[in-house]
């Protein structure tokens, strides 16, 4: 069974300055502390990343998945898991809703992950939440520092 977390975190940037540094997942491993490597495999027409391998630390292993964007909504940048050697499924989303005009995004991230070993739901429960706190902590300081 899959577990679901959301998070949610105000960037003080227009969305067009998040999503851009959410489509560069060749830099990901430069601000994302848990992520050493990433690979765009496939592209779409308009040049945007489409399936992207990730390695990953955690938990005092190194884990590998593939996921899949979902483009088709400007508000969004949505994902889901192709295949990964720990993860049964990991998919999610980040929302983004622009405040004050634009100069301010108010960015929302959901995750579904389910695990393919059985582990105490407390400790999936707090792992997820790291990853989600994480994941908007390292993008609001990335967006934030290239914004100034």
């Amino acid at each position: 069974m899959a577990d679901s977390v959301s998070e949610r975190t105000t960037i003080e940037a227009p969305a067009a300055d998040v999503l851009a540094v959410l489509l560069d997942f060749e830099r990901y491993p430069e601000w994302a502390r848990d992520l050493k490597e990433a690979e765009v495999l496939v592209r779409d027409a308009e040049g945007r990343p489409l399936e992207v391998r990730f390695r990953a630390a955690g938990m005092g292993h190194s884990t590998s998945y593939t996921l899949r964007y979902d483009h088709s909504r400007p508000d969004r940048l949505a994902w889901r898991l192709v295949e990964g050697d720990v993860a049964r499924k990991l998919d999610g989303q980040y929302t983004f809703h622009e405040l004050d005009g634009g100069g301010r995004t108010d960015i929302t991230y959901d995750l579904e992950a389910e695990l393919k070993m059985p582990l105490p739901r407390f400790v999936k429960r707090r792992t997820q939440l790291k990853i989600s706190h994480t994941a908007l902590r390292e993008l609001k300081a990335r967006v934030e520092a290239g914004h100034r």
